[in-house]
C-alpha cells in the first residue's frame, strides 16, 4: 500500500476556465497563507499560459491523499 500526497491549487483564466496546477509530496507543515502565497505569486509573474490564457483568479486549493494497493497477478 503507497501513499500519496499532492497539492493541487486551482485557478480561473483569463477565457474563463478552471485550470488546476498539482506538486507533489507538499510539506506537511505547509501553511495557508504560503499557499494562498504562491498562488498570487503564480497570477502576478504570468509564469503559466494554459491554452495561451493567462491566470488571472485563485478559486481553491486542497490537499489530495491517494493510497494505491498493486496486486502482482500473474495472468
Amino acid at each position: 500500500m503507497e501513499i500519496k500526497t499532492r497539492l493541487v491549487m486551482t485557478f480561473k483564466s483569463s477565457d474563463d476556465k478552471k485550470v488546476s496546477i498539482s506538486v507533489d509530496n507538499p510539506r506537511e507543515d505547509l501553511a495557508e497563507s504560503e499557499i494562498k502565497e504562491a498562488m498570487n505569486t503564480i497570477i502576478e509573474k504570468d509564469i503559466f499560459s494554459p491554452n495561451g490564457g493567462s491566470l488571472v483568479q485563485a478559486i481553491s486549493a486542497k490537499v489530495v491523499q491517494t493510497d494505491t494497493t498493486d496486486y502482482d497477478l500473474e495472468l
